[in-house]
């Protein structure tokens, strides 16, 4: 019998296989600790509508931790309660709706947009009035007096439906408008509470789907064939002083963006858990465009339009309220 090389035996092969695969172990833990240790948290906030699509895949998809950032989205009911957090810096950034970001300009609060939001595209429109489907309104003359449901007063669905109302028979200003959370209105229509109100895919979808509301108008067609209704916002000072954590994240939620636009299907399961709808509705749904730049000319005629309605005193540049560093 061949007697085994001294340090060549089965049992050193097993004992050193086996001290390598726990080395192997040890550096990849310390390596993923590194890893995590690295990475610049950021807490972000938006309402749960479609254009938060873009930072729930880039954290997702891995996109935010190729950009050095973890990135942690928290729903909230309005832009209004968004902006009040990145104000306080209970967020660094935010996702609200245009409106909001026009009227803190305007009042001198030192928001800038960071990344681009939603862009609303008369040719695939996925945000609309609705009415009950046995409504006696059909026109916009048919809306006088009438009681309006939005996320909030002097916000882009109250001004959207004015101007639709105002350039179509109709006076506007005999509305009677009420504040509800977006996902409420549904109901408030079915049970009678108010005449109608504004709402977003994939809520718009699944309200359409109960064969109980129809849409009256896709009233933002009135302010422009296209144009930016959301934006991801952050504090100027917060910016300033951490400016290339505030690149990376522009990066990655354009890179993420472009990627949605593209690829939508894959992004259902995402948006279901952040707006608790059905995939099945987000699945069949007309889906957003999401924005790849921040172009002014996408934002001044919401800005025009705050002007009409005397949301703000006088017309502002919209290219002012873009973080210029990063674009």
């Amino acid at each position: 019998m061949l007697t085994p090389v001294s340090g060549h035996s089965p049992e050193s092969r097993i004992k050193r296989s086996a001290a390598i695969s726990v080395l192997g172990a040890a550096l990849l833990a310390t390596r993923v600790r590194v890893e995590a240790q690295s990475l610049v948290p950021l807490k972000a906030a938006g309402v749960p509508e479609e254009s938060a699509t873009p930072v729930l895949w880039a954290e997702q998809s891995g996109m935010f931790r190729r950009n050095g950032l973890t990135v942690e989205l928290d729903s909230q009911r309005s832009g209004t309660a968004i902006a009040a957090g990145v104000a306080g810096g209970g967020y660094q950034v935010g996702k609200s709706s245009i409106i909001p970001l026009i009227t803190a300009f305007a009042k001198g609060i030192p928001f800038v947009l960071v990344a681009p939001g939603g862009l609303y595209r008369a040719t695939k429109p996925h945000i609309a009035m609705i009415v009950a489907t046995d409504s006696a309104i059909h026109t916009a003359l048919d809306m006088n007096g009438k009681t309006l449901g939005v996320s909030a007063l002097d916000d882009l669905y109250t001004l959207g439906i004015r101007w639709w109302m105002d350039k179509n028979g109709g006076d506007s200003s005999t509305l009677k408008i009420v504040e509800l959370p977006l996902p409420a209105v549904t109901d408030a229509i079915v049970a009678g509470r108010i005449d109608a109100g504004g709402s977003a895919t994939p809520a718009l979808q699944a309200a359409l789907d109960s064969g109980k509301v129809r849409v009256l108008s896709y009233m933002f067609d009135a302010i422009a064939p296209e144009f930016m209704y959301t934006g991801w916002f952050s504090n100027k000072s917060y910016v300033a002083s951490h400016l290339e954590i505030m690149r990376d994240f522009s990066r990655a939620e354009r890179q993420a963006a472009a990627y949605v636009n593209g690829h939508p299907a894959q992004t259902v399961d995402a948006l279901s858990k952040f707006t608790a709808i059905n995939p099945d509705v987000i699945a069949k749904m007309t889906r957003a465009q999401m924005g790849t730049t921040l172009d002014p000319k996408l934002i001044q005629p919401v800005v025009d339009v705050c002007v009409r309605y005397k949301v703000i005193p006088a017309p502002i540049d919209a290219a002012q309220m873009i973080a210029s560093q990063l674009t």
